[in-house]
């Protein structure tokens, strides 16, 4: 039987590859934007720390991207509170089992700090950014990848009841339920990354709002409608509805 899934989510995804070429030929996978941003920041001198770092940094298909960004930098930290993703880890050797609130870290450590679909689980984003700014070096950069909260995927989410969530996930992404977590949005709109960057002694050095990849891959004739949404979210009038946020904000000297 998973021989069967696995055939059948291929040959739709082939299907969604094709209408995607045709429909929207320049669009990017958010994944994509955020490892380039990466690999801006990350440099042979860089100690960092990954915050949520669940069981990878970037997707599964990167795995090779991510090994040579772990040995590329001086030193890289890991930290999540679910300890079967941090145990399930192959590249970050260092990892805690740690929340955000309170960091297990000495002021003023680290370089940088990432977080790739991690901001939009925060409960107390105001605490948590304050702490993250606290082991930052003065000029050290706080990068993230997050979902827009204006994005439609986020509206149409709230709309799902709990219990449907998770299977919908899998369905749709092939995310295993296990691997679903609550999710707030208190920072995930532009207005909130900059009252959040103010309050907190942070610059804004990027604030991207780009779009994705479909959410509805698998399922051709809503992929298709979507597509065509997803090329009206490329126009700069609809900038504000794009799904997704990378976002680097810089520590005051």
């Amino acid at each position: 039987r998973p021989g069967i899934v696995m055939s059948l989510r291929t040959r739709l995804f082939n299907i969604y590859w094709t209408l995607r070429r045709a429909i929207v030929p320049t669009l990017k996978y958010s994944q994509y934007s955020y490892e380039e941003a990466l690999k801006r920041y990350v440099t042979s001198s860089v100690e960092w720390v990954e915050i949520g770092c669940g069981h990878s940094i970037l997707p599964s298909w990167r795995a090779n991207e991510e090994r040579q960004l772990v040995k590329t930098c001086k030193a890289i930290f890991g930290i999540d509170y679910d300890l079967p993703s941090l145990k399930a880890h192959p590249n970050i050797s260092k990892k805690l089992r740690g929340d955000v609130t309170k960091l297990p870290f000495r002021s003023e450590a680290f370089d940088l700090v990432t977080a790739n679909m991690v901001v939009e689980h925060l409960d107390n984003p105001d605490e948590q950014f304050r702490e993250i700014s606290r082991i930052l070096k003065p000029k050290g950069v706080f990068l993230f990848h997050t979902p827009n909260a204006y994005g439609y995927g986020v509206i149409l989410s709230k709309f799902v009841p709990e219990w449907l969530k998770g299977k919908l996930i899998y369905l749709l992404e092939g995310r295993q339920e296990h691997d679903v977590f609550p999710t707030h949005y208190k920072a995930n709109t532009e207005a909130q990354v900059k009252a959040l960057a103010q309050a907190n002694g942070f610059e804004v050095l990027q604030l991207d709002l780009i779009p994705t990849d479909a959410i509805f891959a698998m399922l051709p004739p809503l992929a298709a409608l979507e597509l065509l949404w997803i090329r009206l979210l490329m126009t700069q009038p609809f900038r504000s509805l794009r799904t997704n946020m990378i976002v680097a904000l810089r520590k005051a000297a």
